[in-house]
């Protein structure tokens, strides 16, 4: 088992707490005092284990990618359907945006983590340890972009209502995407964040006699201490606005405009969620019948075809988890423009869940991308993607981005006056 020595003192990301961390044995867990937020995981001290998943996740993307994921056939006529066919389906109906969004969180961005997580797991196992901080800061960035497993439950969902019409089999890209998506997700939980960062080295900087020593990262003697934003390394608070040494990220005592920035990003995301759920996002040709589908319609119609799991996954998803969010978000900028310190152990823990579920919302998204990619069977079966669809992507992206630029430590900040 790969071991690492652990900080004396870590801050806690979610509410700036500073405070001691003990080694934390297996099948433990380290939790801050203050908010709850989880520091170190059970699965502390494990290389071997994650690595070995990421790789075998990586070599079943592959056949995923190259053999066809779905087959389906109506009236004599059949359709094969491969990872990257919803791409080109949106990108050929007018929908480039949708297409690129599609084509980088499901397919070019799994590759791309994947890659980047084996390279930093493999240089540890093998002691090559140069730049690895600077890369694990960017694979841990394209986490939350890189939805692979969404994907997959976009296309169980059109699996399902393409069932209703037309004849679908799985073919062997679609069990390979099931596979390397359950050895994913299998990595995630064996993958410790602080395992990795606390074992790579810090570049110090030399101070204005020319010595190099630890006096750069002092964590037990400077009450003042910052952590980083990336690796959560507590640095001296004079050292804001340098590089870590530890990730090369630019150090800072809390993320720079994250109030101005998360507020104009709600805003936005508020005047295209009405369009998003007025507008349709998906229209269906049936024997030249033409019909719209809007969010709620969708939803409306998986429950009149008794998909009742599906329907409340969807519901959930795309109408229910978006207006959290916005909501969310709003109650905490303005309990924090107040400096109120009502409910701050709960709204941090709201924040964490609406951050986690976030990205889900994608799955309409996904659903339409098969759709289009599948159905093409002139006026007799048909699905074209929608303008709804588009300001409903452009939702889900600002609210994503809103939760990575809002500083939960900011609420915490606010009662005491910042």
């Amino acid at each position: 088992m790969f071991t690492a020595e652990r900080q004396a003192r870590v801050a806690c990301p979610d509410c700036g707490l500073v405070q001691r961390l003990p080694a934390v044995r297996r099948r433990h867990i380290a939790e801050c005092r203050r908010c709850g937020r989880l520091l170190a995981g059970p699965a502390a001290g494990r290389v071997d284990a994650p690595l070995a998943l990421a790789l075998a996740a990586l070599l079943l993307l592959i056949p995923a990618t190259v053999e066809p994921l779905l087959r389906v056939a109506s009236h004599g006529a059949a359709r094969i359907s491969w990872l990257w066919s919803g791409i080109a389906g949106l990108w050929r109906e007018g929908f480039a945006p949708l297409a690129t969004i599609v084509g980088a969180f499901s397919l070019a961005l799994p590759y791309i983590y994947l890659a980047g997580l084996i390279g930093v797991l493999l240089s540890l196992r093998l002691g090559l340890r140069p730049h690895v901080g600077l890369a694990f800061r960017w694979v841990m960035r394209l986490r939350p972009w890189m939805m692979l497993e969404i994907f997959l439950v976009g296309c169980f969902v059109a699996y399902s209502r393409l069932r209703l019409v037309v004849g679908v089999h799985v073919l062997e890209g679609g069990w390979c995407l099931l596979a390397a998506t359950a050895a994913l997700l299998l990595a995630m939980t064996q993958l410790d964040e602080r395992t990795v960062w606390e074992a790579l080295p810090l570049r110090y900087e030399r101070d204005q006699h020319g010595r190099v020593g630890p006096h750069v990262c002092q964590r037990d003697s400077d009450p003042r201490a910052i952590a980083c934003t990336a690796c959560e390394l507590l640095v001296t608070a004079a050292h804001e606005g340098s590089a870590c040494p530890r990730c090369a990220a630019t150090l800072h005592e809390r993320k720079p405009h994250a109030f101005t920035v998360t507020a104009a990003l709600v805003a936005a995301a508020f005047l295209l969620y009405v369009p998003a759920n007025a507008l349709p996002v998906l229209t269906l040709v049936s024997f030249g019948h033409e019909q719209s589908s809007t969010l709620i319609t969708g939803v409306l119609e998986l429950i009149h075809n008794r998909l009742w799991p599906l329907a409340l996954i969807v519901f959930l998803a795309s109408i229910v988890v978006p207006l959290l969010k916005l909501c969310g978000l709003t109650w905490m900028l303005l309990a924090t423009l107040q400096g109120s310190s009502r409910l701050l152990i709960g709204r941090t823990r709201f924040f964490r869940l609406i951050d986690t579920v976030g990205s889900w919302s994608n799955i309409d998204v996904f659903v339409a991308s098969v759709l289009v990619a599948l159905l093409q069977f002139g006026a007799v079966a048909q699905a074209r993607a929608a303008s709804g669809l588009t300001a409903f992507a452009a939702v889900v992206i600002l609210t994503m981005i809103a939760t990575r630029t809002f500083d939960t430590r900011l609420m915490w900040d606010a009662p005491q006056g910042g």
